[in-house]
């Protein structure tokens, strides 16, 4: 049965393709990968006395996590954690932040990281616009729905 460091490549992998969707099945397990929004990524080990263990996806939040678009403020459009982790605004600690508050982005932009379990989501901009604000501190816990950025749209 793959570990979580392949399950990490897999999931690394599809997060830089253009694939919509991905089954990969084998004897011990099941993982299904939902681009963005079309669906919920999960990992179902089919041996009886093994538990189902969810796996965070890179391409995917979770299905019930809020979007962008929802609950937006003075007409910005907010980026909520669609997992629970760690925050980090660079992508490595030599790096410079991928963003900062008055930063211009355009529509899937690199905003933040979040890392569960060694696994790293990068989070991308829904909309284009201003970075009006940023919602967590580098290397921070984020709660899922948590807001991490406020855009306002321009």
């Amino acid at each position: 049965m793959p570990g979580f460091k392949e399950v990490g490549e897999i999931l690394s992998i599809i997060d830089s393709s253009s694939c919509e969707e991905v089954v990969l099945e084998t004897q011990d397990i099941k993982l299904i990968v939902h681009r963005r929004g079309a669906g919920r990524a999960a990992s179902e080990n089919a041996a009886p006395t093994a538990p189902a263990a969810p796996v965070a996806s890179p391409a995917t939040p979770d299905a019930t996590a809020p979007d962008a678009s929802q609950g937006q403020d003075n007409g910005a459009a907010l980026v909520r954690a669609p997992v629970v982790g760690t925050f980090y605004r660079a992508p490595s600690p030599d790096a410079p932040p991928f963003v900062e508050q008055g930063s211009t982005v355009r529509q899937g932009d690199p905003l933040c990281v979040i890392e569960v379990m060694k696994l790293f989501t990068t989070i991308h901009a829904d909309t284009d616009g201003v970075i009006e604000s940023i919602g967590a501190e580098n290397a921070q816990l984020v709660e899922f729905g948590q807001v991490l950025f406020s855009i306002k749209p321009g």
